[in-house]
């Protein structure tokens, strides 16, 4: 710059003043400025990373953290004047900007919401940082938090606190299991029941049918018998009814009874016989 002999880089701008006043933004080149007249100043237009070292910050439920986080950013080409003419160091600017945002974030919420909302922190202190730096012509690309380290007694309570929870899990886990294990068996012997109780019932059924089948069938055996004793009956005349009857009474005569009561149809039964033998006797006679 003394010598009024510039290169500017491809990846770089320089902001020109003549006597004090913004000149204009220089493209990439060789560029001469007349000393006194000219000053000139060189931005880097690449994406910066700057890790900003570990502070403490306070947490909604007043538990001091250890947090360290690495900031993005860059400096847009077109607005490359507002990082030299708006900020004296735009780097520095972003860092303190960086902390203090994160403090306020930190202060609204807990110590468990920020360990398992790390992403959720990030994202807010990157849409803050946004809102802000856009006057010095910068750009955020992202916030990356490494670390929330709480002090040792946190971090101990919160470990009995996570084997306390473990251990409530796991009992509830086996209850669950016992539970639905006597439901499964509460459930297998309800359907043996029930199938016990069908096959039961199946049984029940086909004894009845079979034997309302073997009654239907001795009926008609029955009726059947009753049908061909009537037809021989109707077919027998009375001589062969009164042979049926002297074989009764022979077999009376060969038994040690000496009583004998006869019915009265027996005497109407005889008389035919006794006709025939009367006609045989006067035919004797005749002859």
């Amino acid at each position: 710059m003394a010598t009024g002999i510039v290169v500017v880089k491809q990846y770089e701008r320089l902001v020109i003043l003549k006597w004090g006043r913004l000149q204009v933004v220089a493209q990439p080149g060789f560029r001469f400025l007349i000393p006194i007249m000219y000053t000139g100043r060189l931005v880097d237009t690449r994406e910066q990373v700057d890790r900003v070292p570990t502070q403490k910050y306070i947490t909604k439920d007043n538990v001091v953290v250890d947090m360290d986080f690495v900031l993005y950013f860059k400096v847009v080409e077109d607005e490359a004047e507002k990082s030299v003419m708006n900020v004296a160091d735009h780097r520095a600017a972003v860092r303190a900007l960086a902390v203090a945002e994160l403090r306020s974030i930190i202060g609204n919420i807990t110590l468990a919401e920020a360990l398992a909302e790390r992403e959720r922190i990030q994202n807010e202190l990157q849409i803050s940082l946004d809102q802000n730096t856009g006057r010095w012509g910068v750009k955020v690309q992202g916030v990356a938090v490494n670390e929330i380290d709480p002090p040792q007694g946190v971090k101990a309570a919160m470990e009995r606190e996570k084997s306390a929870e473990a251990i409530k899990t796991a009992d509830i886990t086996e209850s669950e299991g016992q539970r639905q294990s006597q439901i499964n068996r509460a459930e297998g012997e309800r359907q043996a029941a029930i199938l016990e109780a069908e096959g039961e019932r199946q049984a029940v059924i086909l004894r009845a049918e079979g034997e309302q089948q073997a009654q239907l069938l001795r009926a008609q055996g029955f009726s059947s018998a009753l049908d061909n004793i009537n037809q021989v009956a109707n077919s027998v005349d009375a001589k062969t009814m009164s042979l049926q009857y002297f074989e009764t009474l022979k077999d009376l005569g060969n038994s040690p009874s000496t009583k004998w009561i006869f019915p009265m149809e027996f005497t109407s039964m005889l008389s035919g016989f006794l006709g025939m033998g009367n006609s045989k006797d006067g035919n004797d006679g005749n002859s």
